[in-house]
C-alpha cells in the first residue's frame, strides 16, 4: 500500500467527517451564513503565511529540481489567486476590515495549524513537511470534488472556494508521489513522526471546519 492511502486509512473515520460535513454542503448549497463564511475566512488566513513558509521549506528540501518546480508553480497559485480570493472577500464581506479582523482572536485550531506547519518546517523532515501539505490539500480536494456537482454558483465567495480546490488533482497526485517515494526511504521511526504530524493536521482540519464557526 501506499504511504499517503496508509496515512489517510489510519484517520479512518475522522478523514470521512472532514470530506462529509455541514460546512461543504451548505457552502455547495449556497446557504452557509455568510457570518460563519467570514469567521472560517479570517481563521484560515491567519495561517497562509506558515503555510507558505511550510511549502517553500518543502520545496528546498525536495531531491531535485524536477520534484521542485511543481512545488514553486503551486506556491505561485498560493500567493497569487488563493490569496487574492481572500482580499476580495475581506472586502465583499461587512466587518471585515484589517482593522475589524485585527480584533478577532485567533481559534484554538488556527493556532494548532499555525504551531503544526512551522514546527513541520523546521523538523527538516521531507516527509514530515509533506505529511502536513498532504491533509490541507488531498481533504480540501476530496470534499470539493464531493459537492462540486451541485454547487450553486451566484456568490463568489462561497463558489469560487470550491473552485479553487477542485483543480487541485494535479498538486495531489504530485504531493502524494512525494511522500510515497518519501516513505519507502524512512525507517520505521520516521514514518511514525510522519503518521503523527498527518494525524495532528486531520484533527486540526476537523475542528477548522467544526469548531466555532457556528457559534
Amino acid at each position: 500500500m501506499a504511504f499517503s492511502e496508509e496515512l489517510r486509512q489510519a484517520a479512518g473515520e475522522q478523514w470521512d467527517r472532514v470530506i462529509n460535513h455541514r460546512w461543504t454542503k451548505e457552502l455547495a448549497s449556497g446557504t452557509l451564513d455568510l457570518k460563519v463564511m467570514r469567521r472560517y475566512l479570517i481563521q484560515d488566513h491567519r495561517f497562509l503565511d506558515a503555510f507558505v513558509v511550510l511549502l517553500s521549506s518543502m520545496i528546498a528540501h525536495a531531491k531535485s529540481l524536477e520534484d521542485r518546480i511543481p512545488g514553486c508553480q503551486f506556491l505561485a497559485l498560493i500567493t497569487g489567486k488563493e490569496n487574492t480570493y481572500f482580499e476580495r472577500c475581506f472586502q465583499e464581506l461587512p466587518r471585515c476590515t484589517e482593522a475589524d479582523r485585527s480584533k478577532i482572536p485567533d481559534a484554538a485550531c488556527t493556532r494548532g495549524f499555525d504551531q503544526l506547519m512551522r514546527d513541520a518546517a523546521k523538523s527538516g523532515s521531507l516527509g514530515e513537511m509533506l505529511s502536513v501539505l498532504i491533509v490541507c490539500e488531498w481533504s480540501y480536494l476530496s470534499w470539493s470534488k464531493i459537492v462540486d456537482k451541485d454547487a450553486t454558483r451566484e456568490n463568489f465567495v462561497l463558489f469560487e472556494w470550491i473552485d479553487l480546490h477542485t483543480s487541485l488533482e494535479d498538486v495531489v497526485a504530485y504531493l502524494r508521489k512525494l511522500l510515497d517515494e518519501e516513505g519507502q526511504r524512512l525507517d520505521a521511526e520516521g514514518r511514525e513522526r510522519c503518521k503523527a504530524r498527518f494525524l495532528q493536521a486531520v484533527q486540526l482540519e476537523e475542528g477548522l471546519a467544526l469548531g466555532k464557526l457556528w457559534a
